[in-house]
């Protein structure tokens, strides 16, 4: 049967890009379901399909699998390519991974992913400016220790697909990642990232809660979705 991945809004949803990308980069292949957004808590919906009444979640048969992050330590389990190869360039990429995961919550909050916008934003708090520069600390090592292109090296992994989403933020918000900007243009221009955001563009659906979302931080100054 294969894996079946269930995902939301391509504009919106930053933790149903990071095993969507991975899988796409990966060549992992999968029918792909989206379950869009309909309203602020959509838990009665997804709880239909994933028990924690989120998405993402794989379908492997019978079996599912919930968690962006439990999705791509089953598929780790399943087909190379997800961690590299190098010892230490693996344990930077799995903390980094772990990190991104649990933390980075002003970033989170204040720049919500939406791929199809551009928005001027105020002077960062201390918190989001605590966010940005590391981000900004952890491209940059990476691409230093590990020779690039990618954070952990020469392919593309795990580490890259969980901060696949911070780069439309960085664009969308302009914010300040150093040398780490290069890493940013190169996953934004991975064909599997341009596939995504060809159909964010093309949504033309709205949610309400994340739409207010970008007014409450800051100016929209370009909208590039289809009306």
């Amino acid at each position: 049967m294969g894996y079946v991945l269930i995902t939301a809004n391509r504009n919106y949803s930053s933790w149903s890009l990071r095993p969507w990308v991975l899988m796409k980069a990966l060549g992992i292949g999968f029918t792909d379901r989206i379950e869009p957004f309909t309203k602020a808590v959509n838990w009665d919906e997804f709880r239909k399909f994933s028990p924690a009444g989120q998405v993402p979640a794989l379908r492997d048969g019978e079996r599912t699998v919930w968690d962006s992050l439990g999705i791509v330590l089953y598929l780790a389990e399943r087909h190379a390519g997800v961690w590299p190869t190098d010892e230490a360039a693996r344990a930077f990429a799995q903390c980094g991974v772990a990190e991104m995961h649990g933390g980075f919550s002003a970033l989170r909050g204040q720049c919500p992913m939406n791929v199809g916008v551009r928005v001027q934003m105020p002077p960062h708090d201390a918190a989001l400016a605590k966010d940005v520069a590391r981000v900004r600390e952890l491209f940059e090592e990476g691409l230093h220790r590990f020779g690039g292109p990618w954070l952990a090296g020469p392919d593309f992994t795990a580490l890259d697909a969980f901060f696949a989403p911070v780069a439309y933020r960085v664009r969308t918000f302009g914010l300040d990642v150093g040398r780490g900007m290069a890493w940013v243009e190169r996953v934004l221009a991975h064909p599997a990232m341009q596939e995504w955001e060809q159909a964010a563009l093309a949504e033309t659906w709205r949610e309400v809660s994340h739409e207010a979302e970008i007014g409450a931080v800051g100016t929209l100054v370009e909208d590039l979705r289809q009306s």
